[in-house]
């Protein structure tokens, strides 16, 4: 017993020191990459696995139409990367194997596809990895029902939390296991300082700090504490402690609901309410993700690879809505609003309006391949200024 308090002693003190590292790096000011006067875009390309390659297609053939004149002058690059499956994870051991992860560092900004985690071991989530090694801090997750008037922002603090140590906790076989959650004070500034900086840009008048600090005092209450202390650099902008619990409540509370603006949150508490929110959006198949750091950014689709979905023959209907979602978020972080005013606006005619081709996730309704065939369409339409929508429905 005392041998194994020793080693576990050792490896706390391992990983200390390497958090009070990363603490000081975080301290040093990254330059940040302006798309408005950039030469060359390189935008990597990952499929992932499980619906992903599916999904991510449609979401290809998208991009080229939007992209064309562009990728023929060659300002932009579509770059492909390869080796971020689940099986190639596996046989190397490795969340994203090194050979990857380099070709990744050569691009701007990725669309990715998700990836599977496997369950149990130590293996942890490719996303967990490239978050942290591309240090993309900000995970930024809008969700907006109009009829509803629902129209939120979720800063989720993307590269701590339960996640920063999520593989390499300690246990004591047959006793007791032990994880770890980390909060820093120049990582939580800096999640901090992007929310209340999107909500001054926007006219937004109020940020929301969900944490569960009268529980995790230390961690937590860090957190809160420093949340308000950028708070008191923005007067116009209200800032409101709320705990997790509370707050997973009042999403589904349609009194109160419409009332909040922008949300700020650790990141496990993120993880979790983004995808409450998106369900009542609509599902998980319909929300995209902006994973932002100061020289990388990726953007990708909040749900999983959907592996039932696959084993039950189905991954040919997915619902593409969220990965296109995801690339009109990279459209306008490229500094190209006007294509991702286009595709925002082809997506709420086939979404919302329209509606002649229907995906239900199911074998009853569309397949990706027809709604991107849908999407594509109209996005031809809108570029030449007509109105109209020729084609066949279904759903």
């Amino acid at each position: 017993m005392e041998e194994m308090i020793r080693s576990a002693a050792a490896q706390f003190e391992t990983l200390l020191r390497e958090q009070l590292q990363r603490q000081r790096d975080m301290e040093t000011e990254a330059c940040r990459k302006n798309f408005e006067n950039a030469e060359k875009i390189c935008i990597g390309i990952i499929d992932g696995d499980g619906i992903g390659p599916i999904i991510m297609k449609e979401a290809v053939r998208v991009l080229e139409k939007l992209l064309e004149d562009e990728v023929k002058s060659g300002r932009v690059c579509l770059t492909r990367i390869e080796g971020l499956t689940i099986e190639n994870r596996l046989a190397c051991g490795q969340s994203v194997p090194e050979e990857t992860l380099a070709a990744i560092r050569t691009c701007d900004v990725l669309l990715k596809g998700p990836t599977t985690t496997p369950k149990g071991g130590n293996m942890e989530s490719a996303n967990v990895t490239l978050r942290r090694e591309l240090d993309l801090y900000a995970n930024v997750r809008p969700v907006r029902v109009p009829e509803e008037n629902i129209d939120w922002v979720f800063f989720r603090e993307n590269t701590e939390g339960e996640y920063a140590l999520g593989s390499r906790g300690i246990e004591v076989p047959g006793l007791l296991s032990m994880d770890f959650k980390v909060t820093t004070d120049a990582g939580t500034r800096r999640i901090a300082r992007a929310a209340f900086d999107y909500a001054r840009r926007n006219g937004k008048n109020n940020v929301a700090i969900v944490t569960k600090a009268n529980i995790m005092k230390k961690t937590d209450g860090m957190f809160s504490r420093i949340a308000h202390e950028t708070a008191a650099e923005y007067p116009e902008i209200q800032a409101e402690d709320w705990y997790i619990d509370i707050m997973s409540a009042n999403l589904v509370n349609p009194a109160v609901r419409s009332r909040y603006q922008v949300f700020l949150l650790p990141n496990l508490y993120g993880d979790i309410l983004t995808d409450e929110a998106a369900q009542i959006q609509g599902g998980v198949g319909t929300a995209g993700s902006a994973n932002l750091g100061d020289r990388y950014a990726m953007f990708e689709a909040i749900h999983g690879s959907a592996p039932r979905k696959i084993e039950a023959g189905e991954g040919d209907y997915a619902n593409p809505a969220s990965i296109l979602k995801a690339a009109e978020m990279m459209l306008r972080h490229i500094a190209m609003p006007e294509k991702a005013d286009l595709l925002q606006e082809a997506m709420r005619i086939c979404t919302e309006t329209e509606r002649r081709v229907v995906v239900t996730g199911h074998r009853d309704g569309a397949s990706c391949r027809e709604f991107g065939d849908y999407l594509l369409e109209t996005l031809s339409t809108l570029q030449a200024g007509t109105g109209a929508h020729a084609g066949n429905a279904r759903s």
